[in-house]
């Protein structure tokens, strides 16, 4: 493996570049793509499913999803 030298100033520079670059991200990530407003699955499936119009196995497949996903709670 290959190893660079730079010095600490211009270190600290691409640390700095990168930190916001980062936080640049991060917001546009967040103002694109907001978490959606609950993290119950059975509020979300209760909402598909009042809205009549989704078939039933794409609402199943949803319950799937919603089931591997990290980021919703149960039920």
């Amino acid at each position: 493996m290959s190893t660079i030298t730079i010095s600490k100033t211009e270190y600290i520079f691409l640390k700095e570049r990168a930190d916001a670059y980062e936080r640049v991200l991060s917001v546009a990530q967040n103002a694109l793509y907001p978490p959606p407003p609950t993290k119950s699955r059975s509020e979300v499936l209760k909402g598909f499913r009042a809205s009549k119009k989704y078939n039933t196995a794409f609402l199943k497949s949803l319950k799937k999803g919603l089931g591997d996903s990290e980021y919703f709670n149960e039920p």
